[in-house]
Parts: structure tokens; C-alpha cells; sequence
């Protein structure tokens, strides 16, 4: 594998440099004063903002970039990206050595003393930004790197000059075996991603391989409510830390309480009788759990218990995670990013406890794999909602040759005796507003849910 030295900075291609997570690594090489250029397949807020700082970006991926650019030294590129990309076939046969971004992140883990990684089938977003939010808080300068707008930073990045790293570390195509952490947490382990992974016991064993990567004098902060626990953890020579809702556990929480808006109050009972009160102002019992992970994290740390409560009190998430968006005619708009099952459920119970009449979810589902691996959960999942309004699903990187659409599952969560309205959507998502503008009253919650654009809905309505 070709190695970065970040004492003679070159020249780096980013295919696909647009993304949320290839952006903000390349963000972290302007900063070390490498030459950075790159291309994506449209312009955006990421692609601006490079551009701002004299990145030169192609639009539209041709093999010309390659061969008729400044010298490249390395070329950087996505799980997205294949061989038949042209940008990486021209790469290639011009001998240009080549590193993933799961490789790139890896390589740039290893500048600092201390770096954090953060993984989980969900929550990695919040619980990457929560122990960010507590490190910003105790002015501990750290170099930030998250996979959704933190609005602390202003975007996914921050560089920073101490010994800390943050990142999160997620396990599609086996990503996160590139990586090298000092301090790593696994949240939780459910069965995704099965356009790339085999079954739930394979995706158990790559993050068993991941809790493998820890040194000796490493620390794994893992979830004990995970099923079969042991399977991870047995034999590792690092330290483990355990968290979760039994007192069974290092850390774990008592008197969980809510308020008006449904965020949670707590006491976090940690190691050696210590107790914190915690007051938390984003929703939902699943943001305790990851507020326990990002405890456990700092005081492992040596943070001080003030930094920690003040971090977690002031912590108001990120975008797209329970995002209040605004109202229309006494109608609250949530947008939120969840696609699976489980964090559908987790967002509709926290949901339970916000105000509201009746609540609406309008879904979008992501990927015909996904779909139709875990039909029965999702429409299990979405029956916790008064109303259910489906889009067509995001096909992401796939093609649809499945035989599932969203009419399958509209079709599967009426024959559980629930309503759902189902609107095709290859253009656009007009008549899914006009329905809701008819349909939803005063009082009602609308949260628009899933991984694609189905976000433009509440940005359209509220923009009336």
C-alpha cells in the first residue's frame, strides 16, 4: 500500500471529492499543505467550499482528468467507485498508486497519539459528535472527522494540534479494518448493508476484527446489551469497557426521566460509585445510551465530570438526526436520517414523547437490498407512526432488479392494519406535498425519514 508522508506533501486525487467524508479528508491535507484536486459528478456546498481554498475540481468523471492533469501522486477513491470508473482506470494504467478513503483515513490516524474511533450499525453520528462537543468543551484543541454536519464546526471537519483524533469508523465493505485506534467503541451490531455483507454473523465478525485492531494498551468501549457480547470481546488483550441498561455493566443509567420536548434526563452511574446527572437536549432513550458511550469515552480520557455534564447539556445534534426543521400552519417538520428498522423505531418512540397530535411519517427507503432483506422489520417499524406516507425507494448504489418496490411495503404494512399511502416519485416529490397540505392538521408532527433526499419534502413546504 502506497504511504503518505506528511513531511513532503504531494499531489492528491480525490474521485468522488464531494462526499460528506472524502470533503473533509481533504480538508485535513490542505491544512498539511498537500496539493489537493479532485471530481465529483455535480457542484455542491462541499464542492464550493474546497473550490474557496483553489482546489481544482473536474465536474463529471473522465479518463482525461487523469492524463491530462498536473502530476498526480496518489489518487483517493470511495467503495463507490469501481474499476470501470473512468478516472480509475485511467489512474491505473498510468501506474498511479492508489489508496481507498477507509486507507487514507487509516494512514491519517496513525499522526496522532491518540485517535478515537467511533462505530455501530447506528448512532455513530451523534455519539462521534457528542465526545467532540465534550472535548470542545474542555478546550482540548482535537482534529474532528464526522460523518454529518456538526454544527459546533460548521460542517464534518475540524483540524485541530493536539494528540486527539475523532472519527467515526463505519463497517461497510469493511472499511473500518483500515483503520488504527487507540480508543474504539461498537454501539450496537444488527444486520445491514447486505448488498455487501453475508448475514448477521458476518457482519459480527468484522467487527470482531475491528475490536481486534485495539493495542495492547488500547480501550474497547462496547455496548453489553449487544447479543452475545463475549463473541466480540473474548481474548482481547486491550482494555474493555462496558456501558448499556444494566447495572451489570461499567456505566449505566437510572431515573431516566423526560421533558416536554422528549429529551431525556438521566443519572449516569459510572465506575467506582461515581454518579453524573445528565441532562440531555436531543430526544429519545437511544441518545442516552450514546451519551453513556460518549462518557465512558471522556473519562477514559481524564476529562473533567463538568466538561462532560456542560458538553452533553449544550450537545443540540447534528443535521438530520430528530432536526427540527420548522412549522407550516401549526404543523411541526422533523427530519431525521434513519433507514433501518431500528432507527426508525428508536426515532418514532422518541417521537411518542415530543408534542403532538397525530404523527406523520413521510419514509423513503434506501436500496432494494436493504428493503427487502428486512421488509417485515420496516413495516413492523413504521406501524409505530398514526400516518405513513411512502416515497419510491433510493436506489443509492444499486439497480432495481429485485422485485421489491415501496408498494411491497406499503402493501405488507396495511396487512398489519395500519394506514399507508404510497406516491410514486421518479420525478419529484410534488404529490406526496400535495397529500400532506390536504391531510395534515394543526397540532400534527411530520417527520420526513430516510438516507436519500427525501429531506427536500419539508425544505419544499416550508419554503411556501
Amino acid at each position: 500500500m502506497y504511504k503518505i508522508d506528511f513531511d513532503n506533501p504531494v499531489h492528491v486525487y480525490f474521485i468522488g471529492i464531494g462526499g460528506i467524508s472524502m470533503s473533509g479528508l481533504a480538508q485535513i491535507l490542505i491544512q498539511e499543505n498537500f496539493k489537493i484536486s479532485g471530481s465529483d459528478s455535480k457542484e455542491s456546498a462541499m464542492t464550493k467550499a474546497l473550490e474557496a481554498q483553489n482546489v481544482k475540481i473536474n465536474y463529471g468523471q473522465r479518463a482525461e482528468n487523469i492524463t491530462s492533469a498536473d502530476k498526480i501522486d496518489v489518487v483517493v477513491y470511495t467503495a463507490a467507485v469501481h474499476p470501470d470508473n473512468p478516472e480509475y482506470a485511467a489512474a491505473a494504467n498510468a501506474g498511479i498508486p492508489m489508496l481507498t478513503r477507509a486507507e487514507l483515513l487509516g494512514q491519517i490516524m496513525k499522526q496522532y497519539e491518540i485517535p478515537v474511533a467511533i462505530s455501530g450499525t447506528h448512532g455513530k453520528t451523534t455519539t462521534t459528535s457528542m465526545v467532540s462537543k465534550i472535548l470542545l468543551e474542555a478546550d482540548t484543541d482535537p482534529t474532528l472527522s464526522i460523518g454529518g454536519v456538526f454544527k459546533d464546526i460548521g460542517g464534518n471537519i475540524r483540524v485541530g494540534k493536539s494528540e486527539y483524533f475523532v472519527t467515526e469508523a463505519c463497517e461497510y465493505t469493511n472499511s473500518f479494518l483500515s483503520f488504527f485506534p487507540k480508543i474504539s467503541v461498537i454501539s450496537n451490531i444488527d444486520a445491514d448493508h447486505l448488498d455487501f455483507f453475508k448475514d448477521l454473523d458476518d457482519i459480527r465478525h468484522s467487527f470482531r476484527k475491528f475490536a481486534q485492531l485495539l493495542p495492547d494498551d488500547g480501550t474497547l468501549v462496547i455496548s453489553g446489551d449487544i447479543e452475545n457480547v463475549g463473541e466480540i470481546t473474548d481474548g482481547l488483550n486491550c482494555s474493555i469497557v462496558t456501558y448499556g441498561s444494566s447495572a451489570d455493566f461499567d456505566y449505566y443509567p437510572t431515573d431516566i426521566a423526560y421533558d416536554d420536548h422528549g429529551n431525556p434526563s438521566f443519572t449516569a452511574h459510572l465506575p467506582m460509585g461515581k454518579e453524573l446527572k445528565i441532562k440531555l437536549a436531543v430526544p429519545g432513550i437511544h441518545n442516552v445510551y450514546n451519551a453513556l458511550a460518549a462518557i465512558a469515552v471522556a473519562t477514559i480520557l481524564n476529562i473533567e465530570d463538568e466538561h462532560i455534564v456542560n458538553a452533553l447539556s449544550l450537545f443540540g445534534g447534528t443535521s438530520r438526526r430528530f432536526e427540527h426543521k420548522g412549522e407550516i400552519g401549526g404543523v411541526t417538520i422533523i427530519d431525521d436520517y434513519a433507514h433501518h428498522p431500528t432507527e426508525i423505531k428508536a426515532t418514532l418512540t422518541a417521537a411518542q414523547n415530543y408534542p403532538h397530535n397525530k404523527i406523520w411519517c413521510v419514509f423513503q427507503p434506501h436500496t432494494y437490498t436493504r428493503t427487502k432483506a428486512l421488509l417485515n422489520e420496516f413495516a413492523e417499524a413504521l406501524s409505530l407512526a398514526d400516518h405513513v406516507v411512502l416515497a419510491d425507494i433510493y436506489a443509492a448504489r444499486e439497480k432495481d432488479n429485485l422485485g421489491i418496490s415501496s408498494r411491497t411495503l406499503a402493501d405488507k404494512i396495511v396487512s398489519l392494519g395500519h394506514e399507508c399511502n404510497y406516491f410514486p416519485t421518479i420525478e419529484n416529490f410534488s404529490e406526496i406535498e400535495k397529500f400532506l397540505l390536504q391531510n395534515c392538521t394543526k397540532g400534527d408532527l411530520l417527520i420526513t425519514m430516510g438516507a436519500g433526499d427525501v429531506v427536500k419534502i419539508g425544505d419544499e413546504l416550508l419554503g411556501r
